[in-house]
């Protein structure tokens, strides 16, 4: 029997790891740095938690699960994860990325992969056509979609298309919508990338990243980088996002249909000069999510008129909390050029659109009405 996703979040259809001895509904957490054995030759199956251990291998099944690969594993945060599967590129290797992407992850490629010779060509993916960037040592297109901040569309299915005919490992950070809205895998994707301290985790309480793959062999070169490179998921933390995954089906419906209220609202605030939500049909990007996604997400950003009005609201929100992150139970406001992106060099924020007048909303659970209201005085502070 195939369960839905929602049930997919609590319940693998075989419960390899269920607890048996005494019952246990929540899976335990196996809070040891190591496993002892029977005798020689007579092992438990685990070793040594940085190689493996039931609670995050338990988290590592239920995420393959939800994404459709053959094995998901949980790093100590999404840019260690990402930084491992830098590790599958040597020198002399081309990556192609999108220029619209978490600040964190344009510093690592462009202050880390550089340095050890990786090359990297930063394109438009959702609009610009990558065939004519491919060159012979060009070996994986990396891309965010919908991108942060600025909520840009690529369309996977027709980009693994190009990946795969070229040969290239087609890399997905899919973050922003989680495996409940979108799942990269089954539209050609081979890698996908999370930040389980988003959506996944939920509660802004712990910090996870994940890769996942539907590849055998990419999933024995990743694992191998896991073990290698060190940067497991410990124990209570993967138990925390296994807790925090139960109830992902029902956040990411009210995330969403509290973006779509204050998207709506935003539009018809005179100083907002623009909105930058894929589910409202005027986004460019709105078919392609519909083709692809089952969902909008609860992300958004948009643009004021001054940069004054902008740092005002962040100084009178009251419900919404101005901080880094996202994906959690409670609303964030962040302002990418101090915040998320503040080391990505200023031609390239231009280029992408964010300015000092750009802010980003991540919508939690609390009631829409609350968050418009706080959203409105806010903006009335600002103007006086």
């Amino acid at each position: 029997m195939e369960y839905t996703v929602e049930t997919r979040c609590l319940h693998l259809e075989e419960e390899k790891n269920k607890d048996k001895d005494f019952g246990s509904v929540s899976f335990p957490i196996y809070q040891t740095a190591t496993f002892a054995h029977y005798g020689v030759g007579r092992s438990t199956g685990y070793d040594y938690t940085r190689m493996q251990n039931p609670t995050r291998e338990q988290l590592e099944r239920i995420v393959a699960s939800l994404e459709g690969g053959c094995d998901a594993i949980a790093f100590a945060s999404g840019m260690a994860a990402i930084a491992a599967l830098m590790e599958c590129f040597k020198p002399g290797d081309h990556l192609i990325v999108d220029g619209d992407l978490y600040g964190g992850t344009i510093r690592l490629f462009n202050s880390v992969c550089k340095n050890k010779g990786i090359e990297i060509t930063a394109i438009e993916l959702a609009k610009e056509d990558p065939l004519p960037y491919i060159k012979e040592n060009t070996k994986a297109v990396y891309v965010e979609t919908p991108t942060n901040p600025m909520m840009n569309i690529t369309d996977i299915k027709k980009l693994s298309e190009i990946t795969k005919e070229k040969g290239l490992l087609l890399i997905v950070d899919n973050t922003f919508l989680s495996p409940y809205f979108q799942n990269p895998l089954s539209l050609g994707a081979d890698i996908i990338v999370h930040s389980g301290t988003k959506y996944l985790g939920g509660h802004n309480d712990t910090i996870a990243g994940f890769l996942v793959t539907n590849r055998e062999d990419v999933k024995e070169q990743l694992r191998f980088f896991y073990k290698t490179t060190g940067a497991a998921l410990a124990p209570f933390d993967s138990w925390l996002i296994l807790r925090g995954i139960k109830t992902l089906a029902v956040r990411m419906e009210r995330a969403q249909e509290n973006a779509m209220a204050v998207a709506e609202w935003l539009k018809g605030q005179s100083c907002v000069t623009k909105v930058l939500y894929p589910g409202l049909p005027e986004h460019p990007g709105y078919e392609v999510m519909k083709k692809q996604a089952r969902g909008f997400g609860g992300m958004l950003s948009f643009e004021v008129d001054t940069t004054e009005r902008a740092q005002g609201i962040l100084e009178h929100v009251k419900l919404i909390q101005f901080a880094e992150s996202l994906g959690g139970t409670e609303s964030l406001i962040t302002y990418p050029v101090t915040q998320t992106h503040a080391d990505v060099p200023k031609d390239k924020l231009l280029e992408n659109g964010i300015t000092d007048r750009v802010l980003r909303l991540s919508l939690g659970i609390e009631g829409k009405e609350d968050l418009i209201a706080d959203l409105a005085q806010a903006f009335t502070a600002a103007s006086k």
